[in-house]
């Protein structure tokens, strides 16, 4: 029998918390803190546990955008999101792609992780 795969959690490692926190906030218009109450500082994706999938970590980012691609639902127009992603030190990889449920942009964060900007078709 075969499962539907689905994914629950993400963890994206940083090299710096405070400018990583800056970058995320900026281009997807959240209110990321550091959570110190585990064992390591975290910042949830979109700003608290019960909103996110994940969060980010201090840790070694793959090299050039290698590792895996996360793709994250933008709070406006993809170009929007397209230009404060630039504004804030990420990198913008190409033209929006169109797929059947929206569109996307690949880019680079500042620490060189893979990111999807993603606007769903409405």
């Amino acid at each position: 029998m075969t499962t539907q795969p689905k994914v629950c959690w993400t963890e994206i490692a940083v090299k710096d918390m405070d400018k990583a926190i800056a970058f995320y906030n900026e281009v997807f218009q959240w209110d990321m803190k550091i959570d110190n109450t585990g064992p390591n500082p975290i910042a949830w994706l979109g700003g608290d546990m019960d909103t996110a999938g994940g969060h980010i970590y201090p840790g070694t980012p793959g090299a050039n955008g290698g590792g895996s691609t996360v793709h994250i639902i933008v709070p406006d127009k993809l170009e929007n999101a397209v230009e404060r992603c630039k504004s804030a030190g990420g990198t913008i990889l190409g033209d929006p792609i169109e797929i059947p449920p929206g569109r996307f942009s690949y880019a680079i964060d500042p620490d060189g992780n893979s990111l999807g900007l993603f606007e769903p078709k409405v």
